[in-house]
């Protein structure tokens, strides 16, 4: 039985290279079994094209699992015999929860269950997110309860992760552990 591998948290802004970045630090590693864990639920068209580029980047090698809402259900399965998991992204997934109507205990809940089943792999996971605390106080009810949510997520599972990378203009930097 294998012991827990890394988590790494990676963090940014919208087309920083979050998404870039772990896709290359995932492919880095050995084996040949690499999950991608989609959050993403397309709305529209323009959004199945951006999903359909994302699969064509990620080239072949990479096995999608799907799933909006139960994200730590396809780790606990997922990490047994995978060589690497890639959540894209935690954002998407905040908003996923959201619009199935959860209110913050079941949101918590729901990020317990996560960070459990992060606790518990057996297979390195790269977890991708946007930060969306530098802008402005949203302007209605909804928006402002997507940035709290969202930054709950994202301290979380930064407090889950062996290591935090936060991209900026396609740099990376390592916020966690500390470089200096």
């Amino acid at each position: 039985m294998k012991n827990r591998e890394t988590i790494t948290l990676v963090m940014g802004g919208c087309r920083s290279g979050k998404s870039d970045f772990a896709l290359e630090a995932a492919n880095a590693l050995p084996g040949e079994r690499k999950i991608f864990l989609a959050t993403s639920v397309p709305r529209d068209r323009e959004m199945e094209k951006r999903v359909e580029k994302h699969v064509a980047e990620r080239g072949e090698g990479w096995i999608t699992r799907e799933e909006p809402v139960a994200v730590y259900k396809v780790i606990e399965e997922e990490s047994k015999d995978a060589d690497v998991i890639l959540l894209d992204c935690l954002t998407l997934w905040t908003t996923n929860l959201l619009m199935e109507g959860m209110d913050d205990a079941a949101i918590r809940k729901e990020l317990d269950r996560l960070a459990q089943a992060l606790a518990a792999s057996r297979c390195p996971v790269y977890m991708v997110t946007n930060e969306v605390g530098y802008g402005i106080v949203p302007e209605n009810s909804l928006a402002r309860q997507f940035r709290d949510h969202a930054g709950l997520v994202n301290r979380k599972m930064a407090q889950a992760a062996d290591e935090v990378y936060l991209t900026v203009a396609g740099i990376d930097l390592r916020i966690k552990p500390k470089s200096f």
